[in-house]
């Protein structure tokens, strides 16, 4: 076999790799079936959503946590997943900055899990360091948005009110 043009074989390899990589990276326009995600947040994690269970874990700090069924309506699962695909939450994030300029104590961590089209991908994020990156701050507007949609359920209102703080 001889290679007639190389510039053809390599511009054509090369949008190939291009294509595979876009595709793989990029958030179906439609929600898939198997959507569904959890995120731990606060100190130590102990907050959670999660819609695998369709339950809700509440800190209460020194009264040790609550979890009760809170299930997230359809249309809100859909907006969360408008939300994940505007920050496209597949392709790959910078959580770490590079300059670690100061840490604070206690800290608030993100733990995000997040299933759709049958693949898992998973998140981590501290807050220790006072400059989180861009894509920090995109998770942490998402995690607070659904954080809103919960807070907003009678369910939730139910809960007991969280005894103490952290220092």
């Amino acid at each position: 076999m001889t290679i007639r043009n190389p510039l053809s074989l390599f511009i054509t390899i090369v949008l190939l790799v291009i294509s595979g990589c876009s595709v793989k990276n990029s958030m179906p326009d439609e929600m898939p079936n198997d959507f569904d995600f959890l995120v731990q947040f606060g100190v130590g994690s102990k907050n959670e959503i999660n819609t695998f269970d369709n339950t809700v874990t509440k800190d209460l700090v020194v009264d040790g946590t609550i979890t009760e069924k809170i299930p997230l309506t359809k249309e809100e699962i859909k907006r969360v997943y408008k939300k994940m695909k505007q920050i496209n939450v597949l392709e790959p994030k910078k959580l770490e900055p590079k300059k670690k300029s100061c840490m604070q104590i206690p800290y608030d961590e993100d733990k995000w899990k997040i299933k759709l089209n049958g693949e898992t991908i998973t998140f981590y994020l501290s807050e220790e360091y006072c400059n989180p990156t861009k894509d920090a701050k995109k998770l942490i507007e998402l995690r607070n948005y659904i954080l809103d949609i919960v807070l907003n359920k009678d369910e939730y209102k139910k809960l007991p009110e969280s005894n103490g703080g952290y220092k």
